[in-house]
């Protein structure tokens, strides 16, 4: 098959490995095409080989990589995947099939346009691995892959097919999950990344500079904890006040890490080997630093994730003040006004969200 992967970062180098390996034809869409070898590897934490393939080509161009794809997998940023579904369908074919990961962002959205002409969509729950490149253009590192993937399409009729692409890629189990927006609300980064980052910055304004910034998750704490898992048990109030959904898929944060109560899971986010020495998303200034808000911590997982959270429990009418009370703070200092808003894909109410993702 030819495979175009959509970013060259951490988790695009790391597909790009995968499909190459198995002999496919592979092109990686890019902004720095020029930085690619031929010749890409994924090594483990001792730098040893785990994987390697050789990619037909990296390109800047939108119509070179999509137009003869048979399968395009986007790995960019949420806040960024809009401009990236108006070149697919632009140059894709309709028998292309499109697959996003990680699954939220509000994606299926995104390409409704491809969805509505017949291609086939699908989101991956998670990452594959946690991956961090090592040589940008050739060397990623994995620190551990997921013992289970987990997969949605659009038509839901097309879930075992892509089921069993992503388990010949990876070599992975992959279990096909009915309806879409199990995917999207998976409390991943959404809800991760939004409670710590707060937890981090609750005071933060224009001029305040820190001295020292915490690393993301070796120094987490029980204050990003308490915020952590009082969003993710308002996220489950969503998920029940939609049963027509049938959105049990959702996992809440406090199962799937085994952490019931602030301590347990400051201890767990805390211990994660494939955690370890992740800083926390921040910018060098004259006397200290200052959080990044031009990463995607903020740009992507606020504006195009908990801010899908926080608009399925508007659709669903559910009290979620303390996803509210984030959002208010994010918005209070953002400097990137774009946001995912439902209205844009004609999505308005709950009776007109439970149509889309019925489908």
């Amino acid at each position: 098959m030819k495979f175009t992967i959509v970013g060259g970062g951490n988790i695009g180098t790391l597909i790009a490995v995968h499909c190459a390996e198995k002999g496919h034809e592979v092109t990686i869409v890019t902004s720095s095409p020029e930085v690619f070898q031929k010749d890409l590897k994924i090594v483990d934490e001792k730098g040893e080989v785990l994987r390697q393939g050789r990619i037909f080509r990296a390109t800047n161009d939108p119509r070179e990589g999509y137009k003869d794809a048979d399968c395009i997998l986007v790995t960019l940023p949420a806040n960024l995947i809009g401009p990236c579904a108006e070149a697919i369908y632009t140059y894709a074919s309709k028998d292309a099939w499109i697959g996003v990961v990680p699954g939220n962002g509000g994606s299926e959205c995104m390409f409704r346009p491809c969805i509505e002409r017949g291609n086939t969509f699908f989101l991956i729950q998670r990452v594959p691995s946690i991956a961090r490149l090592v040589t940008r253009g050739s060397v990623v590192k994995s620190t551990g892959y997921k013992s289970r993937l987990y997969v949605s399409s659009l038509p839901n009729s097309m879930n075992e097919e892509c089921g069993r692409l992503l388990e010949d890629l990876f070599e992975i189990p992959c279990e096909p999950v009915d309806g879409i927006l199990n995917l999207t609300l998976t409390p991943s980064n959404p809800i991760l990344h939004t409670t710590r980052i707060r937890a981090l910055f609750e005071t933060y304004s224009e001029g305040v500079v820190y001295e020292r910034i915490p690393l993301f998750y070796e120094e987490w704490d029980d204050a990003s904890s308490r915020l952590l898992l009082a969003c993710d048990r308002e996220l489950q109030e969503i998920c029940r006040a939609l049963p027509e959904l049938k959105l049990d898929h959702v996992v809440p944060l406090s199962e799937y890490y085994e952490s019931p109560d602030a301590a347990s899971m400051t201890r767990k986010l805390s211990s994660i080997a494939a955690f370890k020495g992740i800083g926390t998303p921040s910018v060098r200034v004259d006397g200290g630093y200052i959080p990044d808000l031009h990463s995607r911590y903020f740009t992507a997982d606020f504006s195009y994730g908990l801010r899908i959270i926080q608009q399925i429990g508007e659709f669903a009418k559910v009290d979620i003040p303390n996803i509210n009370e984030t959002m208010e703070w994010y918005e209070r200092i953002a400097v990137e006004k774009a946001s995912f808003d439902y209205a844009d894909y004609g999505i308005t109410d709950r009776d007109s969200l439970v149509k889309y993702y019925s489908m």
